[in-house]
Order: C-alpha cells, then sequence, then structure tokens
C-alpha cells in the first residue's frame, strides 16, 4: 500500500514539476517528458538539436526544479580529461590534494559533446556507468542521483568527434528537438524580451529522486510486455530471425540488450507518472523511438533513399 501512495504521488508531483518549469520553458512538452522519464529511471539523456533551442536553459531549469546540483562543461577540443575529473596538486605543506572537477555534481549539462576529442569523451564513461570517479588509482564515489545529459548539434560536422557506438548506448534516451511552433515561439519571444525573470522554486529533493528510482524499479511487468520489448529490440538486428525485409534492407546495426533493458525501466516510469501501477505495451511503444533511434544504425541505402531512423522503428510496431 505504501508504493501505491508514493505511485500517486508521483503523478500528483510530475504535474506540479511540469507546471512549475512551464514557467521558463515554453513547449516542448515530449523532450522534457522523456528528460524527467530518464531521471526518475536513473538513466542519461542525449538531446540533439540545432542551435538556440534553448537545450542548456532546459536541462539547467529541470535540475533547479528538480532541487538537484547542477554544472556545465563546454566541451572544446582543447579539454582535457583532468579539466573534467578534476587533478591533484600541492598543497602549502607540499601534500597532494585533490581538487574536485565539475562531474562533481549531481546533474552535468555535457554542452556539444561531440567537439571534444574521444580521450574527453571517454572520461564521462565511468562517471556515467559506475558512478565513480577514479584519479591517480584513487576511486572517488559520485553523490547520488547523478545524471550526464549531454548535448550535440547535429549541423555542424567539421571539427567534431561523432561519440562512437559504446558510448552512445550508455545513453538511456536520445532526444530529437525541434523548432518551436509559430505559436510557441511568439510566446518565447514574449517572455524573454521584457525585465522579468522567473525564479525556478526546487519541487523535490535528492532523497526523493533516489527513492522514485527504487519505487520504478520495483513496479510489477507482465511477461507478455517484458517479451514485447524483447521481440522488438529483437527485430532490430539485421539477418536475425526476428528481422524484417525493412531492417535487413535499410539497417547495419542494431539494438543490444541493454536498448532491452531500458524499454522496461522507461516504460514502468511512463506507465507510473500516468496513473497506472504497471505498463502495458503502449508504454513500451510511447518510449521505444528516444531508446532505439541512437541504437540502431541505419545503412547508405537508408541514407540514400532519405529514410529516416524514426520510420523504421515504428515499423516494427
Amino acid at each position: 500500500m505504501q508504493d501505491v501512495a508514493a505511485a500517486k504521488n508521483l503523478v500528483v508531483k510530475h504535474q506540479k514539476l511540469k507546471d512549475e518549469i512551464a514557467q521558463v520553458i515554453i513547449g516542448q512538452h515530449t523532450v522534457i517528458d522523456q528528460v524527467l522519464l530518464a531521471i526518475y529511471s536513473g538513466g542519461h539523456a542525449l538531446l540533439i538539436g540545432v542551435p538556440g533551442l534553448a537545450k542548456t536553459l532546459l536541462v539547467n531549469t529541470i535540475a533547479k526544479a528538480l532541487g538537484l546540483d547542477f554544472k556545465r562543461i563546454q566541451f572544446t577540443p582543447d579539454l582535457m580529461p583532468s579539466d573534467i575529473l578534476g587533478s591533484e596538486v600541492l598543497d602549502s605543506n607540499r601534500n597532494f590534494k585533490f581538487i574536485k572537477g565539475p562531474v562533481f555534481a549531481n546533474v552535468i549539462l555535457a554542452d556539444e559533446i561531440n567537439r571534444t576529442p574521444p580521450k574527453t569523451q571517454s572520461a564521462l564513461l565511468e562517471a556515467m556507468q559506475e558512478r565513480s570517479v577514479t584519479v591517480s588509482g584513487v576511486v572517488y564515489p559520485l553523490e547520488l542521483p547523478y545524471f550526464v545529459l549531454a548535448t550535440q548539434n547535429p549541423i555542424e560536422q567539421e571539427g567534431t568527434y561523432p561519440l562512437p557506438e559504446a558510448q552512445l548506448d550508455r545513453f538511456m534516451f536520445a532526444i530529437e528537438l525541434d523548432y518551436p511552433s509559430f505559436e510557441e515561439e511568439v510566446a518565447v519571444v514574449k517572455s524573454t524580451t521584457v525585465d522579468h525573470n522567473y525564479t525556478v522554486q526546487p519541487m523535490f529533493s535528492p532523497g526523493e529522486i533516489i527513492e522514485i528510482q527504487k519505487l520504478i524499479r520495483r513496479v510489477p511487468v507482465a511477461d507478455n510486455v517484458v517479451e514485447y520489448a524483447v521481440n522488438l529490440v529483437g527485430k532490430t538486428r539485421p539477418n536475425s530471425p526476428l528481422a524484417t525485409p525493412t531492417i535487413n534492407e535499410y539497417v547495419d546495426w542494431g539494438a543490444g540488450p541493454r536498448a532491452s533493458q531500458n524499454l522496461i525501466l522507461a516504460a514502468k516510469a511512463h506507465a507510473l507518472i500516468r496513473g497506472k501501477f504497471s505498463p502495458d505495451i503502449e508504454d513500451v511503444q510511447a518510449v521505444s523511438l528516444g531508446i532505439l533511434r541512437h541504437r540502431v544504425l541505419k545503412n547508405y541505402k537508408a541514407e540514400a533513399e532519405n529514410i529516416s531512423i524514426d520510420s523504421i522503428i515504428t515499423s516494427l510496431f
């Protein structure tokens, strides 16, 4: 019964949280939902969009509304791993002292993560997977909850370093941001060109976020829903028994088992914030685009025929 009460409370608090975020971020409801689903599930998110769509403001606002410590790292080609993780320096007593880098926070905004070389990109890997940082052989645990929300500019390819597939797989969601509608852009211009700044009020505490993550893992799932999720991921793998003709024709590489795990976790969170106590197949389908689009690699033929990865995934439902 405690879990039932907690689930009902989450529905109310989630709506209040969205209302608070909406005071600063106009529109982008699907994007905000997916970022919050990643946070409730304990995963990381990759935000893909052209410059000027308020990706940084979005992450900053969500971190403040959740009552979490927030740090921003602007990735550049000359950034070194020690600039992110921290480094050891000699103090006044000539002893080595570790100075923590910006990776030590609850929410890390990795701004334009594809602008930095792989050596620095990989510095985040241990933090994302193990929730710890190793410097000079000493392991420093990170404070929980811990999320990496990275942004990526899909336009500029010169001077960028695309994320390797192994690192992309560490992100639970790949979220695509589009331009606002005409009405939303009018509202953005009106609200940002006046002498008024809204202060976001924290709606959660770090402890509450951890409890939500535990609650989501306790949500029961029917076997047929788990089998549907695993089956959906299996269909993305070309030349496998489950693969469809579309997949065999247009896909080079399918999603791995981590996609199946994330589909179920995100479906649980998606069901919970909508007042359901267990996810169904519709919940799996609702989160599948964000979870699969960066894990399924289309081939040259799909590029040549201008077939989007989203349309390939939705053909599997």
